[in-house]
């Protein structure tokens, strides 16, 4: 079986294709590192591409357009690639764990590098509620900004997150009342964050929030439910079924039902830069690497940066599985020669990302960096069994 075959081959980690989104809205920022040709290669009527998604099991929410397929990791097997999601419903426990498999069934988070040149609308994720109604998941999410992928802030490299603590509800139901009359001017009602590159967020789902635009590192919950509730964004006007397209048909124009997917008390949180900004916190270091928690602090999913300095090699364990990616530098992980590409073709592989198992995690991975002045450095995404995790 090629699946148990390409697993115990490399010692239980494999190598991930790279996994491209088109986008209908908004521009793309051009720092996926995809070659200048092919951010339309999915066609010109699906958009540019703006997303690449890390550790996928689960397909995108993206349009009739969009393939069976689309956001689905695939594992470069040597043959024919095969999806991670196979191999995590073929491998189960052995490859993400049995407390895992225990609690979901299969692996429950992936990331994804996020690259607007334009600030995204102000748009919530449905809590778990909300989102089971019509028979999806929530979506928590969290923001990390790796100064290696952002040579460019974009237009608006600020982040609106959550409203301000004296706005009503019945504030935010005259601007959506509006929605399709005019420039709603909803973000007037919110609080912007000048975006500070090596640090990150946590946004729990019913909060709204308008990413800004800089590149971003986003671990988040197996899900793409979302309500928009800003009409105009940079000139672009957005239609009525972005902000109920996630609703029960009898709800979409229901405007109390619609202001219910809010968690208003998180929204109006006093002290919100307190509660969910994340700055990193250090969890090891010695001459050859220093390694930090960058997503934390939820009860979802966790990410670490490690870097490993020139010239060294240091092994790294961890209690649980993960999905990786190289942001920075070359060399060995585990049995596989790794490097950060300069440029990617569309459908091409990459030696830039991998999954560990739990098995490889537990016993050790070895990075060696044999460069004289380049660090490696890797973001590693984690779902929500690491015990170590603050």
């Amino acid at each position: 079986m090629l699946i148990r075959e390409t697993f115990e081959k490399n010692q239980g980690i494999l190598r991930l294709m790279p996994v491209f989104i088109p986008r209908s809205f908004n521009r793309p920022g051009r720092r996926l590192k995809l070659h200048p040709d092919d951010y339309y290669a999915h066609g010109t009527r699906r958009g540019a591409i703006k997303e690449r998604w890390l550790s996928s099991v689960v397909t995108c929410a993206n349009g009739p357009l969009a393939a069976v397929d689309e956001g689905l990791s695939y594992v470069e097997t040597g043959a024919e690639p095969v999806t991670l999601k196979d191999f995590v419903e073929y491998l189960s426990a052995e490859i993400v764990g049995q407390e895992l498999i225990d609690k979901y069934g299969s692996w429950p988070m992936y990331s994804k590098f996020f690259d607007y040149n334009e600030p995204l609308f102000f748009h919530l994720h449905l809590d778990f509620e909300a989102a089971a109604r019509i028979d999806c998941l929530s979506k928590p999410e969290a923001y990390y900004y790796p100064p290696q992928l952002n040579n460019h802030p974009g237009t608006f490299p600020h982040t609106y997150l959550g409203l301000d603590p004296d706005v009503t509800p019945e504030m935010l139901t005259e601007r959506l009342l509006d929605y399709e009359k005019g420039d709603g001017r909803i973000t007037d009602l919110s609080r912007a964050y000048r975006i500070e590159l090596g640090t990150g967020w946590y946004t729990p789902p019913g909060v709204l929030h308008a990413p800004g635009s800089y590149l971003t590192y986003e671990p988040q919950w197996n899900s793409d439910v979302y309500s928009v509730f800003e009409n105009i964004v940079a000139g672009e006007a957005y239609p009525y079924d972005f902000l109920v397209n996630n609703c029960p048909e009898d709800k979409k124009h229901d405007m109390e039902y619609i202001l219910s997917l809010l968690d208003w008390e998180k929204n109006i949180d006093p002290h919100y830069k307190r509660t969910y900004f994340r700055p990193p916190i250090l969890v090891s270091q010695d001459d050859n690497h220093i390694e930090k928690w960058i997503t934390y602090g939820n009860d979802y999913f966790a990410a670490k940066e490690l870097t490993v300095y020139p010239g060294q090699t240091a092994t790294i364990k961890d209690p649980a599985a993960y999905g990786c990616i190289f942001v920075q530098g070359h060399g060995k992980f585990g049995s596989f020669d790794a490097e950060t590409p300069s440029m990617i073709r569309f459908g091409k592989p990459t030696a830039d990302e991998y999954f560990v198992s739990e098995k490889a995690a537990r016993e050790g991975v070895t990075i060696s960096n044999p460069s004289m002045y380049d660090p490696i450095v890797i973001l590693k995404h984690f779902a929500n069994n690491h015990p170590d995790c603050p």
